[in-house]
């Protein structure tokens, strides 16, 4: 969606969050922004909230696992930026094709996976919390329909289930 935009000589400004614990947004998204030559900064994830609330975020689109009746499922911290953007009136768009769409599913009967909790122990090779740290890591978040603003696919921009 922002390759599309971009190619179309809208002006894009990417503001990409890390999305911890796994670094997804640092390792991979602003790689391939870079690779494209769309301007992009990275943020970490806990910061999105202020940048919208100080206007510096016009417009949220983020991917997704999974989109069923009732919501979609994406990266842990995207329910967080889903909140923040309802607060501050700032649209916030799933970018997903069809075949992400599961019709016949509620969303909120969706098992969540739970992560190793040495991802969040660690940063690298590196400890960062003192040993014995118990750890809660879900690797997904589920985004109610109502905080979503449309979902764009192949065939254009649609509501939520």
């Amino acid at each position: 969606v922002i390759r599309s935009a971009h190619n179309q000589g809208k002006k894009i400004d990417v503001i990409c969050d890390e999305t911890r614990p796994r670094g997804q947004g640092a390792r991979l998204s602003v790689w391939e922004m870079q690779e494209e030559n769309i301007p992009v900064k990275l943020i970490p994830d806990v910061a999105s909230g202020y940048l919208m609330s100080q206007k510096m975020i016009d417009k949220v689109v983020i991917g997704a696992d999974r989109i069923a009746n009732g919501g979609v499922i994406n990266k842990i911290g995207s329910l967080m930026v889903a909140l923040a953007a309802k607060r501050f009136n700032v649209p916030f768009y799933v970018a997903a094709p069809l075949s992400t769409f599961d019709k016949e599913s509620n969303i909120f009967d969706t098992t969540i996976e739970e992560r190793d909790g040495d991802e969040v122990r660690y940063y690298g090779k590196c400890r960062i919390c003192p040993k014995g740290t118990e750890v809660i890591n879900p690797a997904f978040d589920i985004i109610p329909s109502d905080l979503i603003t449309g979902i764009i696919t192949e065939e254009g921009i649609i509501k939520p289930l």
